[in-house]
C-alpha cells in the first residue's frame, strides 16, 4: 500500500499534493515574471485551502463517515504543515541554486537585509503552518464533524 492509497497517510498524502501546487504555482508566477509580487502569495493560501478540505473530506469518506472535531483539527493542521515545510525545503534549494531570487529579497523586502536563504525559508515554513491552522479552523466549519465525545475508531 503506498502512502497515496493508505487511508492512515492522508496528511502526508495531501501535504504532497498542497506542496505540488505550491510549487508549480511558484514556477509558473516566477517563469512569467510574476515572481516578485508579494500580494500574488494570498493565493497560496487557495491552494492550501482546498489540500486542507479534500483531506478532511478523504478522511471522512474512508473512516465510516466519522471525523470528530480534534481529529479534523490534527489532520488539518498535520497537512497543511507537511505542504508548507516541503514547499519551504523547496525554496531554500531554489534560493541556492538561484542566487538572484534571494538577491531581491534582500534588496526589496524592509528586513531583507537581515535574511538569508535558511531565515527566508524558515519564514515560509512559520507562514504556512499558522495560514495553515487559520485555514482549517475556517474548512471544518465546512466539513461535517461528529460529536466531541464520538472517537474515530467506532
Amino acid at each position: 500500500m503506498s502512502i497515496f492509497t493508505n487511508p492512515n497517510r492522508i496528511p502526508q498524502n495531501y501535504g504532497i499534493k498542497i506542496a505540488g501546487g505550491l510549487i508549480a504555482y511558484f514556477l509558473i508566477m516566477n517563469f512569467i515574471g510574476l515572481g516578485h509580487h508579494v500580494e500574488l502569495r494570498l493565493l497560496n493560501l487557495a491552494i492550501q485551502t482546498v489540500g486542507v478540505y479534500f483531506a478532511l473530506k478523504k478522511f471522512k469518506e474512508t473512516h465510516g463517515e466519522n471525523l470528530n472535531y480534534f481529529r479534523a483539527l490534527i489532520t488539518g493542521v498535520a497537512t497543511a504543515a507537511i505542504g508548507s515545510g516541503l514547499f519551504a525545503l523547496f525554496m531554500f534549494v531554489y534560493m541556492q541554486l538561484d542566487a538572484s531570487l534571494m538577491q531581491a529579497v534582500i534588496e526589496n523586502e524592509p528586513m531583507g537585509r537581515y535574511l538569508n536563504a535558511y531565515m527566508a525559508s524558515f519564514i515560509v515554513a512559520l507562514e504556512g503552518v499558522f495560514s495553515g491552522l487559520l485555514v482549517t479552523f475556517v474548512v471544518i466549519n465546512y466539513v461535517q464533524t461528529d460529536e466531541v465525545s464520538k472517537s474515530a475508531d467506532q
